[in-house]
């Protein structure tokens, strides 16, 4: 059906196309065309040849005659093309049905997880956590952007509006810019052997939002869009100083200094954001990402964002059904011995998977989906809400769950669902359908997060 209704149209514009330029005796012509158009009906390429270069050619043509199309109803012709890439980094996950709940005993008892089935749209999904070389380009755009605004490098773009302009360059060691680009460090009295460091507190990121959600309720039918654009400004450095703060009685200050500064630690997950800045680097990279794609004249992906945590179990299964771990189990050994995660695997002996703390993000082997990691290493942020009864009440297609807290509710309604267990987590806390959750404005050193962005159409193997 898709092949005839393409020939059809195909051939409406090329037939359009000739009599205007030959008139309308030259029928002769037009049955060899079609005739070679059912030639062609088995393979969609040479269709594609034979007819593209003309429909290219006379879609500008018949699109600006008066009336236009030959009268037939073929959709419109100045459409861009869509050829879906795979972002860099990412990896494709298909639609597909998933069986929530636990894979195994509940070992708290916590009732938590009922069992249910769900279907889940296809995503594409960073195939490591974000990494703290990744999020430093994210720090680094917004002290960028600090300073190209300190020193007043602006232009304004053809709305009339006033930006930055890129195009300039800072010297961060320039004897006239110091003065200006003194105020994103710390004060001399702040500063130790008189360093010049960065002050972490002067770097927010400000952007805005369009809240859906509240626009699509009925009481809210006709209401200004104003209403429902939402403005953050978020400060967006790794809280360092989690490693001192999350282990009493414990030695952890060398990862406090270097674990987000030191290059040894670039391919290691970022971790000590809280829920807020893991949602702020998301709406970054799509801005970042649709700058590029825009200047390019291209169509745009979906936003990137943190996954529900049901996109979160259902990519971790990597297509195994009701098994506990991503590369299936039941054991958190192969059958060489050897530890498949990096999670503390015996009591008070953490370095036996190969690990002490956190280690590389593209260490181990990865699912059936090509993520690593999905179990142990860094747990990760998703965008759900944790709700205990979640399971009982949520829709069984693509089910979510958000509420955002404000500062003056309870604590309870505060709290987001994390998943994968983490390096310092035991081995059931790293199953797929392991429950867990962190208050939002909390940063840990064992919570990362990773991306993903909903695929456009039904199938990526439809484009090729």
């Amino acid at each position: 059906m898709k092949m005839n209704r393409l020939k059809q149209k195909i051939f409406l514009i090329v037939r359009f196309f000739w009599e205007k330029i030959f008139g309308k005796t030259k029928n002769i012509y037009i049955y060899a065309l079609q005739n070679r158009a059912k030639q062609a009906n088995n393979n969609m390429k040479n269709l594609n040849s034979f007819f593209g270069k003309a429909a290219i050619a006379a879609t500008l043509f018949v699109a600006g005659c008066s009336g236009g199309y030959n009268g037939q109803l073929i959709g419109e012709l100045d459409r861009p093309r869509w050829n879906p890439i795979t972002p860099y980094g990412m990896v494709f996950v298909p639609s597909g049905v998933l069986h929530i709940g636990p894979g195994d005993q509940d070992v708290n008892s916590a009732y938590n997880s009922k069992a249910k089935q769900i279907s889940v749209v296809g995503f594409y999904m960073d195939d490591t956590e974000i990494t703290n070389n990744e999020y430093r380009q994210f720090v680094n755009w917004v002290r960028d952007s600090v300073g190209h605004t300190l020193l007043e490098h602006t232009t304004e773009n053809d709305a009339g509006k006033t930006q930055i302009d890129w195009k300039q360059k800072i010297e961060w060691n320039g004897k006239e810019a110091n003065e200006q680009l003194d105020q994103i460090y710390y004060p001399e009295n702040q500063r130790i052997w008189g360093r010049k460091e960065l002050d972490p507190n002067k770097l927010h990121y400000v952007y805005e939002w369009y809240d859906l959600k509240g626009a699509s309720l009925t009481k809210n039918r006709g209401k200004d869009r104003t209403s429902f654009i939402k403005k953050e400004a978020t400060p967006i450095y790794p809280d360092t100083l989690c490693w001192v703060r999350d282990f009493t009685y414990s030695y952890n200050e060398p990862m406090t200094r270097h674990y987000f500064s030191h290059p040894a630690f670039d391919d290691y997950p970022v971790v000590g954001v809280n829920w807020f800045q893991a949602k702020a680097f998301c709406a970054w990279r799509t801005r970042f990402w649709e700058d590029y794609k825009t200047a390019k004249g291209e169509p745009l992906l979906d936003e990137f964002r943190l996954p529900t945590e049901f996109e979160w179990e259902y990519a971790a299964r990597g297509g195994k059904k009701n098994q506990p771990y991503p590369w299936g189990g039941p054991y958190v050994r192969n059958s060489k011995g050897c530890i498949l995660a990096n999670f503390k695997p015996g009591r008070g002996n953490y370095p036996e998977d190969g690990g002490f703390y956190t280690v590389r993000a593209d260490a181990y082997w990865p699912n059936d989906y090509g993520l690593y990691n999905m179990a142990g290493n860094a747990s990760e942020w998703t965008s759900s809400a944790f709700y205990e009864n979640a399971y009982s009440f949520v829709h069984d297609l693509n089910p979510d769950i958000r509420y955002d807290a404000e500062g003056n509710e309870s604590e309870t309604l505060k709290r987001k669902s994390i998943r994968g267990g983490s390096w310092k987590d035991i081995g059931y806390y790293i199953q797929c359908g392991t429950r867990n959750w962190e208050y939002a404005d909390s940063a840990k050193s064992y919570v990362g997060f990773r991306c993903i962005t909903t695929f456009l159409g039904r199938d990526i193997m439809d484009s090729k």
